[in-house]
C-alpha cells in the first residue's frame, strides 16, 4: 500500500496581517517545544545530526537558527493556522 497524504485544502484561505504576525511566534514556540523534548530526551548539540550520538545542529535558540530552517518552522505554523481556518474556526486575540 502506498501512502498518499492528504491535508486540508487550505488554498483558499487568506491570512491576514496579524495572523501573519502569530505565525512566527508559534514557529518559535514549535521549535522550542521540539528542543526541549531532544533534551529531554539526552540530545546535544552537534556539527551534525547524528543518531547515534545524539547531536543535532538545530539544538539552538530559534533566533540562531538557519533561514531555512526557520522556514520549515513557519510553514507547518502556517498551514496549521490556515487549516483551522478551513474548518470553521476563528481566531481572536483576547
Amino acid at each position: 500500500m502506498t501512502y498518499k497524504p492528504k491535508p486540508k485544502d487550505t488554498s483558499h484561505i487568506e491570512l491576514t496581517t496579524e495572523i501573519l504576525e502569530l505565525t512566527e511566534e508559534l514557529a518559535k514556540n514549535a521549535h522550542e517545544i521540539w528542543a526541549r523534548q531532544r533534551l529531554l530526551d539526552g540530545w546535544r548539540h552537534g556539527p551534525r545530526r547524528d543518531d547515534a550520538k545524539k547531536e543535532h545542529p538545530c539544538l539552538i535558540a530559534y533566533e540562531e537558527l538557519p533561514e531555512t530552517e526557520k522556514q520549515y518552522d513557519r510553514n507547518a505554523a502556517m498551514e496549521t493556522l490556515k487549516a483551522i481556518m478551513a474548518l470553521g474556526y476563528g481566531i481572536v486575540k483576547i
